[in-house]
C-alpha cells in the first residue's frame, strides 16, 4: 500500500513531535517534514510536493507565503489541512480558501489519523462546531480555569509537557518516578477531559499566549503613560 507524504507545520515543538508520533505509528502516512515556521514550511511544500501538508493555522506570515509562493501551483497535488484550537474555529473556518480540510487540535490521535485518511483519498474534511458536536464537553476548560482543577504538581508537569519533554526528562527534573509522571498524566487528562499530550500542550500553550497578551495591556486603557516614566 502507498504511503501518503505529509509535511507537519507548527510553531510549537510539543505539537510537532506530538504529530510526527501520531503519523510515525500509522504504516499508511509518512512524514517528509517538519516545519516549525511559514518560511520552511512552504519551501518543503514546493520542494517535496507531499500529498497532505497539516499547518499551524496561526502561524505568523503562513497566509501571506502561501497567497504568493503557491496561488499559481494550481497542478499541484498537495492537500492543505489547518490544524487548529477549537476556540479558533470559526475563524480558521471563515478564512480558509476552497477545498482546505480543518482538524482541531483537541481531536484524538485516532480521530487526526482518520481525518487524514479521509483528506488522503480525496475528501474536504471539516469537523463540526464545537458547540454543534452531539457530545459536548460542557466541562471542557478553557485556558483560564485548566490551571484551577489541577494540583501545582500537575501544573508542574503540564508546562514541562508542553516544552516536548519525555516522562524520563520530566521525572529528572521534578526527581520523581516515570511510573508516578504516568500517574499524574493520567489524573490530568481525566480532569481536564482530554486524550493525549498534544491536546495537554495546545492548551498549556493557548494558557501562556493569554497570560502574555494579558500582560501586554495596558493597566489602564484609557490613560497615557507618563514620559520618562519606568
Amino acid at each position: 500500500m502507498r504511503r501518503a507524504t505529509v509535511v507537519i507545520a507548527d510553531r510549537h515543538p510539543m505539537v510537532l513531535q506530538g504529530l510526527a508520533s501520531v503519523l510515525g505509528s500509522e504504516s499508511d502516512f509518512e512524514v517528509v517534514a517538519s516545519c516549525g515556521d511559514a518560511a520552511s514550511c512552504i519551501q518543503a511544500i514546493l520542494t517535496l510536493a507531499p500529498d497532505i501538508a497539516i499547518m499551524d493555522a496561526a502561524m505568523p506570515g503562513l497566509t501571506a507565503l502561501m497567497n504568493n509562493s503557491l496561488s499559481h501551483s494550481d497542478s499541484r497535488p498537495t492537500r492543505f489541512v489547518f490544524f487548529a484550537p477549537s476556540e479558533d474555529y470559526d475563524l480558521v473556518l471563515a478564512g480558509a480558501p476552497a477545498g482546505y480540510s480543518v482538524l482541531l487540535k483537541e481531536m484524538t490521535g485516532q480521530a487526526v489519523v482518520q481525518g487524514l485518511r479521509d483528506i488522503a483519498n480525496g475528501q474536504t474534511v471539516v469537523p463540526l462546531s464545537p458547540t454543534d458536536q452531539a457530545a459536548p464537553r460542557e466541562h471542557s476548560p478553557n485556558p483560564e480555569s485548566a490551571l484551577a482543577v489541577l494540583t501545582e504538581r500537575e501544573r508542574q508537569i503540564m508546562r514541562l509537557v508542553s516544552r516536548g519533554l519525555s516522562n524520563k526528562e520530566i521525572g529528572r527534573r521534578l526527581n520523581i518516578a516515570d511510573g508516578t509522571i504516568k500517574v499524574h498524566l493520567h489524573n490530568i487528562f481525566q480532569k481536564l477531559e482530554i486524550g493525549n499530550r498534544t491536546a495537554l500542550a495546545a492548551l498549556a500553550i493557548s494558557q501562556d499566549d493569554r497570560a502574555n497578551s494579558a500582560q501586554d495591556k495596558p493597566a489602564h486603557a484609557g490613560s497615557d503613560p507618563v514620559p520618562g516614566e519606568r
